[in-house]
């Protein structure tokens, strides 16, 4: 059977409390033992209770001893910088998942906005009723240009492997069709946009990339 979540407080009744004492000194020790010799790194451990006439050491008093001798040797701020409370702990733990949660955010309007993409190309014009605000379409604006130059680049190596004859390095290139192409591509991004922000007649159609089947091939966004 699988062991049940243990509710971190307070053990009102005696009997149970001596019993849980004394069950997880012993896992704390042995772990205690485990984190020492796997990881060689030197511990002590000291627990007080009312159970035990005299406090529970580990490894031995010399050992205990030897520990925190060094510590007591260390300055300040080496002593501090891996401290933590509950309440910092805590803070920390929170402000590392805020920025999770921010980064997760961002990847799911970049994914939003990249589909919104794909829909409007699939239909050939801006779809209507988009509800897209000030913020949504400069992030459109910005996955649509980072995607026009990666096919600009795409076309580009193409380009020069078709040109390239082998064993010999690709020559600088002077003049490209697809230096044009980039600039059809801004044309039609600014067309793109301007249907986004009501410039135009929502009815027009976005003109295609291009008609090359053997680029519609090499496209993947």
């Amino acid at each position: 059977m699988p062991r049940t979540k243990v509710k971190i407080a307070f053990i009102t009744n005696d009997a149970a409390r001596r019993a849980a004492y004394r069950k997880r000194k012993k896992g704390i020790l042995k772990k205690m033992e485990e984190l020492s010799t796997l990881c060689g790194i030197e511990a002590c451990a000291i627990a007080y209770s009312p159970y035990d006439p005299e406090p529970v050491i580990w490894p031995s008093e010399l050992g205990v001893h030897h520990v925190l001798g060094k510590f007591r040797t260390m300055s300040e701020w080496e002593k501090n910088k891996k401290m933590a409370n509950q309440e910092s702990f805590l803070g920390h733990m929170i402000a590392k998942h805020k920025e999770q949660l921010k980064k997760l955010v961002k990847e799911n309007k970049e994914k939003e906005m990249t589909v919104f993409m794909h829909q409007c190309l699939d239909e050939g014009r801006v779809l209507p009723d988009n509800n897209l605000t000030a913020d949504d379409l400069n992030d459109l604006s910005s996955i649509i240009e980072q995607n026009l130059k990666d096919v600009c680049r795409r076309l580009e190596t193409l380009n020069v492997m078709e040109k390239t004859p082998p064993h010999q390095q690709p020559p600088q290139i002077q003049s490209s069709p697809v230096l044009d192409m980039s600039a059809n591509h801004d044309q039609k991004q600014k067309k793109f946009m301007d249907l986004l922000n009501g410039n135009e007649d929502e009815t027009t159609t976005v003109p295609p990339f291009e008609s090359d089947a053997n680029l519609q091939l090499q496209i993947g966004f």
